[in-house]
């Protein structure tokens, strides 16, 4: 064999074997993602990120407040050093800055509370998932047509309060973008409809001064929905409308926003959904529908891919969907012109002009 042959041989049994190794790897990785996973939110329910955020402390006083057993305490906090939660020097640990901006309770930018209900709830029921596969079927409190856990959650003001923060801690960065990012000059009003605490319309008043904003949403959500308009500045401009989506008629208003609400629904209700927003609209009105919008090619957003198996574990009949699935049920609904804009992240928002 001449030795170019070779050397061309050896170079492709190379880089095959670095390939294996690459693949052996990203298996390994995810097919073992839950040891990274229940390590962070274990962290976060133990308020690991909050007690650090104090300051810098050694690992004897530091497992002692936690309640964690010197057997696992090393390696559990060097497993968050190594995973980029935490940092070490000099013996002592400490927040990576991330972590103490958003894993601290006490602070206003804490986005853990979604982790959380991960934690408490979520990790267990996708543990079903191979079930919900092969049935179809949700697989969360409701499953064998038990008591959805909303009724009881919604039933508890305290506990609400608790979930609708959460609900605006990840969703905060894109109302921002939102508010800054979609023409609003072109508009007077808005409405927010399923708003929950209410911060993409709060945040679209914030970043435009001439936006007269309603949120829409069960009456139990008012009270935490006005507090949370009055800590932001604008109650004079923000007010709240109660009913439901399913039953009664949207608010008028130039735009209407759905931000993480098709998605819960079946196809036949997101239809009517978006058939009700465009009754509401006025002409040249606009509907913003934002989710995590898988791509055309589905091949891409692995998040927004997740996200409507996550709608399989929690729904009856919820899934995600591209923008080319949005801008068709828009424009068989009557709108005349629809376009789709990437936000932040795995978000995007589908816009329809009446």
């Amino acid at each position: 064999m001449a030795e170019s042959t070779m050397r061309e041989a050896a170079g492709k049994q190379g880089a095959g074997a670095a390939a294996a190794e690459q693949g052996i790897g990203k298996i390994m990785h995810v097919g073992l993602g839950f040891w990274s996973s229940k390590t962070l939110l274990s962290a976060i329910e133990l308020g690991v990120f909050t007690e650090l955020a104090r300051g810098a402390q050694d690992i004897e006083p530091l497992r002692k407040k936690l309640g964690v057993h010197e057997r696992s305490a090393r390696d559990f906090f060097d497993a968050l050093v190594a995973l980029g939660f935490l940092e070490r020097a000099d013996g002592k640990y400490s927040n990576s800055p991330a972590a103490d901006l958003f894993l601290d309770r006490n602070k206003a930018t804490y986005m853990a509370g979604i982790l959380e209900m991960a934690n408490q709830r979520l990790y267990e029921h996708w543990g079903k998932l191979t079930e919900a596969l092969r049935t179809g079927e949700q697989q969360n409190e409701s499953k064998g047509g038990k008591e959805s856990p909303f009724v009881a959650l919604y039933a508890d003001p305290a506990r609400l309060k608790t979930f609708l923060r959460a609900m605006s801690g990840i969703s905060t960065g894109t109302n921002q973008v939102i508010a800054r990012k979609f023409p609003w000059a072109n508009y007077k009003t808005a409405a927010d409809i399923g708003t929950a605490q209410g911060d993409l319309i709060v945040q679209v008043a914030k970043a435009n001064a001439h936006i007269a904003g309603t949120g829409f949403d069960l009456p139990a959500v008012q009270p935490i929905f006005e507090e949370y308009a009055a800590e932001h500045g604008v109650a004079g401009r923000v007010k709240f409308a109660a009913g439901s989506f399913f039953t009664d008629a949207l608010p008028k208003a130039d735009v209407l926003m759905m931000g993480h609400i098709l998605h819960d629904w079946n196809l036949e209700e997101k239809r009517m959904l978006i058939g009700k927003a465009f009754a509401a609209l006025p002409k040249g009105g606009a509907l913003i529908v934002y989710e995590t919008i898988i791509d055309d090619e589905r091949r891409a957003n692995a998040f927004g891919l997740l996200m409507s198996l996550n709608m399989l574990i929690e729904t009856p009949g919820g899934f995600d969907f591209t923008g080319a699935d949005c801008c068709r049920w828009m424009r068989e609904a009557g709108f005349a012109e629809t376009r789709v804009e990437h936000l932040t992240g795995p978000d995007s928002m589908v816009v329809g002009i009446k």
